[in-house]
């Protein structure tokens, strides 16, 4: 009976050997582990608090400085649409000609009436010179000719609203009417833009609007020509709209052969003063949708997630994940591992 106690103890006595040898031999290998990274030589940085003015985007639409939209002043048929969309026009060219026969028959009979007008006051002076008329007559006569002369001309100037020139060189951009169309005074018949000055149309928040002076400069980005301008404020709206507290403003942009009327732009404006924690930009490594920093603890490296913000040139912002006055791998950071021991140059 003694025996199989004694048995019983020896065999459990060896098992926990075994167990307390096999976690030694765990210890010992997860040692080995981390001694097996190499050492790194690196640059490091610290984290600096700054105060900068925050940047604000606000969105904003190409457009032409001089665009004009062409309409009837007149009512006729169109005879003659000499231009198709596109078409690049100069200034005095012939866009639209209508046909107005009625019009044309006024100034027919404005002359014929301006002429007897003339006619019979010539007559009249000579008669008052040979003392057989009167200066009343001869005045009646005057002003009759003068009444003339004024129907004659707005016959002329009607006459005239039949055919529609450019008012200066642009594009055609947008055609409404086609030959034969019936044209009525207001409609719109083409519309017209001048490519060569650009500007940009953007809805500025009122809280930033007393910011913005005619003059200023603000930065422009064209996300669709990858363009970063610099556009000058030509024109703040006095007041706001009570429904979108917001307010246009024009900002004149220099012309460019990527460039085009109706193109998306982003407008930066600068905000209020803000205290931010900024980094050299190579300190930062996007893994995935994650961005990481390896912190200096010692003379090893902890990986750590951050969250960014704005990037300035070759800094970026913090926004968590970091305090100030802290260490992290500035230069040396691709590839470096969670725990990796340092060297600093």
């Amino acid at each position: 009976m003694i025996n199989w106690h004694m048995r019983i103890a020896g065999v459990l006595l060896f098992g926990g050997v075994v167990a307390i040898s096999g976690c030694k031999g765990s210890e010992e290998h997860s040692t080995a582990v981390v001694q097996q990274l190499p050492e790194r030589t690196v640059e490091i940085a610290e984290v600096r608090e700054e105060t900068a003015r925050s940047r604000i985007e606000v969105v904003g639409t190409v457009e032409a400085v001089e665009k004009a939209s062409i309409a009837a002043r007149v009512a006729g048929q169109i005879i003659e649409l000499p231009v198709v969309l596109g078409s690049k026009v100069e200034k005095g060219d012939l866009l639209v000609k209508i046909s107005a026969g009625e019009i044309s028959a006024k100034v027919l009979q404005a002359e014929a009436q301006l002429s007897q007008a003339r006619r019979n006051l010539a007559r009249e002076n000579k008669l008052q010179k040979q003392g057989a008329s009167t200066q009343e007559t001869v005045k009646s006569l005057a002003d009759a000719t003068r009444i003339a002369e004024a129907a004659y001309e707005e016959a002329r100037t009607m006459l005239a609203y039949t055919t529609i020139s450019a008012p200066f060189s642009g594009m055609v951009t947008k055609k409404i009417a086609n030959i034969g169309d019936l044209a009525t005074p207001g409609s719109i018949l083409l519309q017209i833009e001048n490519g060569q000055t650009l500007q940009v149309l953007a809805q500025i928040p009122e809280i930033l609007l007393l910011q913005v002076a005619v003059g200023d400069s603000l930065a422009v980005r064209i996300p669709a020509a990858e363009l970063t301008l610099v556009g000058e404020v030509a024109e703040v709206a006095p007041s706001a709209n009570p429904l979108s507290r917001t307010a246009p403003v024009k900002i004149n942009i220099p012309a460019g052969p990527d460039l085009r009327v109706g193109q998306f732009a982003r407008i930066s404006l600068e905000g209020d003063h803000e205290t931010t924690l900024v980094l050299p930009g190579s300190a930062v490594i996007a893994k995935g949708q994650m961005d990481i920093v390896f912190v200096v603890e010692g003379k090893t490296a902890r990986m750590r997630l951050v969250r960014i913000g704005a990037i300035y040139d070759d800094e970026v912002e913090i926004l968590s994940g970091l305090d100030p006055g802290e260490q992290v791998v500035a230069s040396g950071a691709e590839g470096l591992q969670d725990g990796q021991p340092l060297k600093f140059n």
